[in-house]
């Protein structure tokens, strides 16, 4: 006689798919294709419906329709074009020397106590000052050209870059660095592979906040003796009353800092792809 085994079904391991499913089910759900461009259009629907409907008066804020013509009329008859440029001008290269100082700051501070000690208390005393507020010192130092302009965007886009690039070096956990040392890994690869990985999402968060302020200085500085540049547009068409012109400088600013920033959201998305985390 003989005896029969039964082998009792071998289920497929389920830990990864509850995983998913319960960061669909508590999470923010499936990602929606052209979600970025929702809210904005959003916002020009209601403000398309407000004006001819009259409820936002034209002397509180053009109509959609009439800064199109604006805009045509700054593109054909003015150089629209030629002020876009140098806005981009200003802004990138002051964005680009901010960044650079802002991350080699913090790589300096948040690997090196010695570094920390001499580099940390500035910043957190500059940050406590606003930037916008030291340009008439700007203006002593470098004059009403374009190094005071490109200083100023630096200096306000390099805090923010600073700030959460330091963080996330310091949030690096610990043990990490005892792993490292366990299997003889010398500080140079422990940086490239360790550190600088980690700190990528605080780095990219900073950028988030460094091309907004880098805007805002924008708006500030093309508003003393600038020749060229959207805050020089906008500052010619307050002393003409011209209201339409105004919100075309405006719409370019904030046309400016989405698409910036969503790049760097989509970077961020693409870069921290092995994060399992709500965002994904």
């Amino acid at each position: 006689m003989t005896a029969t085994l039964h082998t009792p079904p071998v289920e497929a391991p389920r830990q990864q798919t509850d995983k998913r499913v319960v960061r669909r089910r508590l999470g923010p759900g499936h990602r929606i294709r052209f979600a970025f461009w929702i809210g904005p259009f959003l916002a020009l629907a209601v403000w398309s419906a407000g004006s001819a409907s009259g409820v936002i008066a034209p002397a509180i804020l053009s109509a959609p329709w009439d800064v199109v013509i604006a805009f045509e009329d700054q593109w054909v008859n003015h150089d629209l074009l030629g002020n876009v440029l140098s806005s981009l001008e200003r802004s990138a290269i002051g964005l680009s020397l901010g960044v650079v100082t802002g991350a080699v700051l913090a790589v300096v501070s948040g690997l090196s106590r010695i570094g920390e000690s001499l580099i940390d208390g500035p910043i957190q005393i500059k940050r406590s000052v606003p930037t916008l507020a030291l340009i008439p010192l700007f203006i002593a130092w470098f004059g009403i050209g374009q190094e005071m302009k490109i200083i100023t965007i630096a200096l306000i886009s390099m805090v923010p870059i600073y700030i959460h690039t330091h963080n996330g070096l310091r949030s690096i956990d610990g043990r990490y660095a005892e792993l490292a040392e366990t299997i003889g890994i010398n500080r140079g690869e422990f940086v490239r592979h360790i550190v600088l990985p980690g700190a990528l999402p605080g780095f990219l968060l900073g950028m988030r906040f460094a091309v907004t302020s880098s805007l805002l200085g924008l708006v500030v500085v093309e508003q003393y003796n600038a020749v060229s540049g959207i805050g020089h547009m906008i500052t010619l068409a307050e002393q003409y009353g011209q209201t339409d012109v105004i919100v075309v400088g405006l719409v370019i600013y904030g046309v400016f800092g989405y698409c910036a920033d969503s790049a760097v959201r989509l970077t961020a998305r693409r870069v921290l792809a092995w994060r399992q985390t709500l965002e994904g």
